[in-house]
Formats: structure tokens, C-alpha cells, sequence
């Protein structure tokens, strides 16, 4: 692959190895449709979101692609009273990445990161190299190595569940 995001750069820069998904030639635009493209199950793709708390910290979620972030349970796990979504024409000047194409990866500036605690499920996690059309499959492991995240529930529970 030629078309290396900053992501990537840092990865390959750290000696960290991990997979690179190209779904650019699809019509894949939902987290879900991502997911089917690749053939992997949605658990394990996490979308990225980034939100600013009442204190104008900004915070990184990422959860599964079909799944929604639970506000209340977002900042009760960063320790803040309330948060909500950063508005999308403020995302590139943010982080330096689009919304659609955000990753946890590269960003401007360190933001603290709090990860689903389902992707303690599996040996690897997939989600965006930085572009919308790439995605990255990496181990928390590796993960750890570059951004510093916790583990927490920060979704919404589903009445069928």
C-alpha cells in the first residue's frame, strides 16, 4: 500500500506491526457497511469519537461500529459531569482528521482515550488508519504502545439485550 496515512507512518516508524484494510473501492460509508465489506464481525470494528467535556477538555471514545456512545457513562469514565459530541467542522482543525476517517492514531494533540471494554474480547481490534477507505487491525497490546486508553462501559445498553 502506497497511500500510508500519518497513522500508519507512526506505526511503521515504532516497529509495530499491524494489518491495513482498503475498502476505498466500496460504497461502504457506516461503521456496520465497513465492517460487512471486510468481512469481519462489527464487535470487533470500533468507530472513534471525540468529544469536549464542560471543562472544554477534549476526550477520545472508540466503541463498536453498531453500537451507540452512552454520554452519561462517557464522562462518568473520564471523571467529568457531562460531555457531548464535537461538532464536525471543528474535528479537522482539532485533530487533523476528518469525521468519517478519525483515528485514535495521530492526532494533533493527545487526547485521553477510553476504549469499550468489549475489545478485551478479541486478539485484535480494527478501526481507522486515518482516511475514510483504510482501517487498521492492531492488538491492545500494540495499542498501548502508542496511546495511552482505559477500558470502560461507555455504551448504550440495548432493551433487548
Amino acid at each position: 500500500m502506497s497511500d500510508k496515512t500519518n497513522a500508519m507512518r507512526i506505526l511503521d516508524r515504532m516497529h509495530i506491526s499491524y494489518k491495513s484494510y482498503d475498502y476505498s473501492d466500496t460504497n461502504a460509508i457506516s461503521g456496520v457497511e465497513v465492517a460487512s465489506v471486510l468481512n469481519q464481525l462489527p464487535e470487533q470494528v470500533f468507530k472513534t469519537l471525540v468529544t469536549v467535556a464542560q471543562s472544554n477538555e477534549h476526550y477520545v471514545f472508540m466503541i463498536p461500529v453498531a453500537e451507540e456512545l452512552d454520554l452519561k457513562k462517557a464522562a462518568r469514565a473520564v471523571h467529568e459531569k457531562n460531555i457531548e459530541m464535537v461538532k464536525s467542522k471543528t474535528l479537522l482543525g482539532l485533530t487533523g482528521y476528518i469525521h468519517g476517517g478519525c483515528s485514535p492514531i495521530g492526532m494533533k494533540k493527545y487526547f485521553k482515550t477510553c476504549i469499550h471494554s468489549s475489545a478485551e474480547n478479541f486478539d485484535t481490534i480494527i478501526f481507522s488508519a486515518g482516511k475514510i477507505g483504510l482501517q487498521i487491525e492492531l492488538s491492545l497490546q500494540n495499542l498501548k504502545k502508542v496511546i495511552d486508553y482505559q477500558l470502560a462501559d461507555i455504551i448504550v445498553e440495548s432493551s433487548t439485550r
